[in-house]
């Protein structure tokens, strides 16, 4: 990235708006426990004075995101408009659903689309027979990408001194007995995926459930997201993952490079 001059960093500082961002970091604050949430509670999640968190809440509530009493606060629907508007913005979700619903049909399972935020994936649009997801596969399901199979497959774009200083940088907890989190492992293993051109992930980030994925590409080859196939340990072993799956998920991913921009 090239290094800004010092009247364009001045700039972009002059043009932050600190309020904005306070009532932004307040918003995600909510879901940290389930219900409604004190004033105290939400400033000191947010770092925030209280009587500033006060007034970002109540600016908040007149708009329809928050409803409260004074006392305890709640998100609203209208939160929702947020993510609609970003769902309906998003050529990749335009691209790419039409896909997820063919090779979910055709395959008879879920098909998933997600993104990278920062060390996370976000899960932004689904495909399945008739419609029908399970539970806890909710658009916006978020998961570390160094336990999946979508991480792994976007991470590949990285080269290997990147990826190095990456995955070491990056938090890694386990989420089951087998989710691996030394570094050296997990770079090698996606050195190795990024050969194959897939990554298939086997209960790391779920007890009793393995993934595969492809990355999908841009027109100028760069990786913009990844879409997988999931099931249940017990019901899909992995070698039907590779010879069943594997060819519905490349020839989605294929089909869309030109159109995406």
């Amino acid at each position: 990235m090239p290094k800004l001059k010092r009247s364009e960093t001045d700039e972009r500082a002059t043009d932050f708006v600190e309020s904005l961002d306070r009532g932004l970091r307040l918003l995600q604050c909510f879901g940290a426990t389930a219900g409604p949430m004190t004033l105290s509670d939400l400033a000191r999640a947010a770092d925030l004075p209280r009587a500033t968190a006060r007034r970002m809440l109540f600016t908040l509530q007149r708009g329809g995101f928050v409803s409260g009493d004074g006392k305890l606060f709640s998100l609203t629907p209208h939160v929702l408009t947020l993510a609609a508007s970003y769902l309906r913005s998003s050529q990749l979700v335009a691209v790419l659903q039409p896909v997820l619903d063919r090779i979910a049909t055709a395959a008879q399972e879920i098909s998933s689309l997600a993104v990278l935020d920062g060390d996370d994936v976000v899960f932004i649009a689904r495909g399945g027979p008739a419609r029908v997801f399970t539970g806890g596969l909710e658009i916006g399901y978020r998961l570390p990408a160094f336990c999946t199979s979508v991480g792994r497959a976007m991470l590949g774009q990285l080269d290997d001194v990147e990826l190095r200083a990456r995955l070491k940088a990056m938090r890694r907890e386990a989420l089951t007995p087998r989710t691996v989190t030394d570094p050296k492992s997990l770079l090698e293993s996606i050195i190795a995926d990024r050969a194959q051109g897939y990554s298939l992930v086997d209960r790391e980030a779920e007890p009793h459930f393995r993934s595969i994925s492809v990355p999908v590409r841009r027109y100028d080859d760069t990786i913009v997201a990844a879409i997988n196939m999931g099931a249940h340990v017990d019901r899909v072993p992995t070698a039907e993952m590779i010879d069943r799956f594997l060819p519905l998920l490349r020839e989605g991913a294929g089909s869309v490079c030109s159109q995406l921009l």
